[in-house]
């Protein structure tokens, strides 16, 4: 499958917790990141999401933010995904930053020149993705 979502995290759907309209559902990573999406029930029917079902979650590099540092902020973003930069791909206007998560999944997030540079972002520095539950699409394989 072909997909313009710079960012694909395949795992294994290890919670479901279904509302009166939306599902919380949550994603485990190969390596142990967690990915929390929020999706409408009719969609978790459709799919068939249930626990122990392989899943992929997608987000666009440019739904993702960066926190720069390791400093302890809470945020409303449901996923905050601590790594550490592996690259920056500097553009015309953005950059696209690579962070190498804990557990060894990659995320992109598209951030504009200036932050980089503000945030002082580049390898080896500590970074988070952070993105929202409901910026998630899951996907599963028929």
């Amino acid at each position: 499958m072909n997909i313009s979502a710079r960012n694909h995290f395949p795992g294994t759907i290890s919670k479901v917790d279904a509302g009166p309209i939306n599902a919380q559902v949550e994603l485990t990573l190969a390596g142990g990141d967690r990915i929390v999406a929020i999706v409408t029930n009719e969609s978790v029917g459709n799919l068939g999401l249930a626990v122990g079902r392989q899943a992929t979650a997608f987000v666009k590099a440019s739904w993702v933010l960066v926190r720069a540092g390791s400093e302890s902020i809470r945020f409303s973003a449901r996923n905050d995904l601590p790594g550490v930069v592996e690259r920056v791909e500097k553009g015309a206007v953005n950059s696209e930053v690579a962070i190498r998560l804990e557990g060894g999944a990659l995320a992109y997030a598209v951030v504009t020149n200036e932050a980089v540079l503000e945030m002082g972002l580049k390898p080896g520095f500590p970074a988070s993705a952070l993105f929202k539950a409901s910026h998630v699409i899951l996907g599963v394989r028929d």
